[in-house]
């Protein structure tokens, strides 16, 4: 016996959505090098489950630390 539309449906809202909101706000969150925040927000938004993964694999190391990010100018 499978799993029911209902299953699949409660499935993807307790494991998918809590992945991908998680994934989505860190993004937001943090400083990235270029273009790279612009680029990991398309992919976990276009690749549902495979995208946020991916980033915490991959994304979460290009992440700016603070020694990284450009002070603004004196003046």
């Amino acid at each position: 016996m499978g799993l029911g539309l209902t299953e699949l449906i409660l499935l993807f809202v307790l494991i998918i959505v809590p992945i991908w909101l998680i994934a989505f706000v860190d993004i937001l969150k943090n400083d990235f090098k270029g273009n790279d925040k612009l680029i990991w927000l398309l992919v976990v938004i276009f690749v549902p489950l495979i995208g946020p993964l991916c980033y915490f694999f991959i994304g979460q190391k290009q992440k700016l630390s603070g020694k990284d990010q450009e002070s603004p100018p004196a003046g």
